[in-house]
């Protein structure tokens, strides 16, 4: 007789996942439990700093719907990562070793049993992570999907899509639609979505939260995110399948994600004046003309927020501190992109992980040179150049997007782009006079400062791999010394010129859609040299990241 399994699981506690199956193990092997133990603590606990009193009444019950919503997005990424991950879950919940509290943490933590901070070590069961997550058969080969869609090139749109799934049918692969993959979880949401919407007095986050509800049960996105950039209450929601980070096999495929925050109207007006620039940052860039991209739109709304709550692709392992959405190309031509800093988690990592950091392995005079400010703006500038330079493209006469013709390595090109760009535009703001030469000499220090913590996350994710290659390639033009006490500091007058130098090569690959210079740009320099590695050795006791802990709602 099958037994019956309840699992109370992520999130609020409010999702319960059920799984029939009989009593075979799903876990045959575990690291060492000091190991669990040693890499959770690598994660410093942090209570989110949130002031829910000013919200009114209505707004505050329409998060307690949105937060029951953002539950079931914990569940669908937990699927989207590993078939199995329901069934090894639900193993470890209900095991009566008191050991496997500490793996089921860790695995809460990482939506798996792989280990995100430490380059997808597994932690249970000792097997690879599949690079095509849960997206793709996990016996299928990159050259079996290519091969399918050459010799069926009706079927090739549906197969590249955003947001469909490739599965086995008789041995012949086809594609579904994330709503007829997952019917039970987007009908879910979409109710929930319903009530919120009907609940809260916001008349733009209830045209926002009617479309989206509409979107998850045809997987059309486009009219929902137009209606996002529209926001302008107290509240800041991003629910659906966004980033394609966790599609190693192409970066085609979206995972769930969501975003439950309280816009901080003080600190947004701050930062609004950056978005009058948008075009002439355009004009700046270190490419030719013919690539430039103003046919994009730019209208550019910077949101400062506090999280509330978060849930899916953003939450596991390492913290979102900052996001620039939509990605769709068809939006960003039409209206731009939005970008919304989360300030109480940008603060959280600074005080537990950043200054720890600089502390050990900057120079003195580095040292001087720091803030948080330099810190937060740097991160601002890299989300706004996410929404810089090429997004659509020609390659071989045809239309096609950045994103497709440089697959995989694509998250850790854009991600290296943003940071390069971020700290270039810095320089260009000083230019215009929109900051002094002291506060660009802070922010040069501060980039510097903050490239041992995002290394930290590993280089088989996108932003570590990112940051390799920007301190790898700095390091080799002579912008980044190390003095003869062992610590990091920079040749002033070569940072800007080297900066230039890598946005160049990064901006061409772009916009010429080159793979195979992506490739070669990523092996060269995406690597842990020695020298990187002693910096990384004295890191040992620092927290990599935050495990926050959400305010009650």
């Amino acid at each position: 007789m099958k037994k019956l399994y309840v699992m109370l699981l992520f999130g609020v506690g409010l999702t319960l996942f059920f799984f029939c199956g009989g009593n075979k193990k799903m876990i045959t092997s575990k690291a060492p439990l000091e190991y669990v133990k040693n890499e959770t603590k690598k994660l410093a606990p942090v209570e989110l700093k949130i002031d829910l009193t000013q919200l009114p009444e209505s707004e505050l019950k329409t998060l307690q719907i949105l937060k029951q919503a953002a539950s079931y997005i914990d569940s669908l990424f937990l699927i989207q990562v590993y078939s199995k991950n329901m069934a090894i879950a639900n193993e470890l919940a209900n095991s009566n070793n008191p050991e496997d509290k500490y793996y089921y943490d860790l695995f809460k933590i990482m939506f798996g049993p792989w280990n995100r901070i430490d380059s997808d070590k597994p932690f249970i069961n000792n097997i690879p992570k599949p690079e095509g997550a849960n997206f793709y058969p996990e016996d299928m080969t990159k050259e079996e999907f290519l091969n399918f869609v050459k010799q069926n090139p009706d079927k090739k749109e549906l197969f590249e899509n955003t947001f469909t799934v490739i599965r086995r049918e008789n041995r012949k692969l086809k594609a579904l639609y994330y709503h007829e993959e997952w019917p039970n979880y987007v009908h879910k949401i979409h109710d929930l979505l319903i009530q919120a919407a009907n609940t809260t007095k916001d008349s733009t986050l209830k045209d926002y939260l009617l479309k989206r509800a509409k979107a998850f049960l045809t997987d059309d996105y486009f009219e929902s995110d137009m209606a996002w950039m529209d926001l302008n209450g107290d509240l800041e929601i991003v629910i659906g399948p966004y980033e394609v980070y966790e599609d190693k096999l192409f970066s085609y495929k979206a995972a769930y994600e969501a975003f439950l925050c309280v816009v901080d109207k003080e600190e947004s007006k701050k930062l609004e004046k950056i978005t009058s620039y948008l075009k002439d940052m355009e004009k700046n860039l270190p490419i030719p003309d013919k690539y430039k991209n103003f046919e994009r739109g730019f209208s550019s709304p910077i949101k400062v927020v506090n999280e509330v709550f978060s849930a899916g692709d953003t939450k596991a392992g390492v913290q979102t501190t900052a996001f620039n959405l939509p990605n769709d190309e068809r939006v960003r031509k039409a209206k731009g992109s939005k970008k919304v800093m989360l300030k109480n988690i940008a603060e959280a990592k600074f005080e537990k992980c950043w200054i720890p950091i600089v502390n050990k392995i900057l120079a003195p005079e580095a040292l001087k040179n720091i803030s948080f400010e330099a810190y937060f703006t740097h991160t601002l500038l890299h989300e706004i150049s996410h929404g810089l330079g090429p997004g659509f493209i020609k390659k071989d006469n045809k239309e096609t997007t950045v994103s497709k013709e440089l697959k995989e390595t694509y998250p850790t090109i854009e991600e290296c782009k943003a940071d390069v760009l971020g700290i270039y535009n810095v320089h260009f703001l000083t230019e215009k006079g929109f900051y002094d030469k002291e506060f660009e000499k802070e922010a040069y220090y501060s980039y510097l400062g903050g490239m041992l913590r995002s290394i930290r996350f590993g280089i088989g994710e996108a932003h570590g791999g990112g940051v390799a290659i920007q301190f790898n390639f700095l390091r080799e033009n002579g912008a980044f010394i190390i003095d003869k006490n062992g610590k990091l500091n920079l040749v002033l007058d070569k940072m800007y010129p080297s900066i230039k130098k890598l946005a160049n090569i990064l901006l061409t690959i772009q916009a010429t859609g080159d793979y195979e210079k992506a490739k070669k740009l990523i092996e060269k320099y995406s690597k842990i040299t020695p020298e990187l590695q002693k910096f990384i050795d004295q890191l040992k006791d620092v927290p990599i990241d935050i495990k926050p802990i959400f305010p009650k709602i």
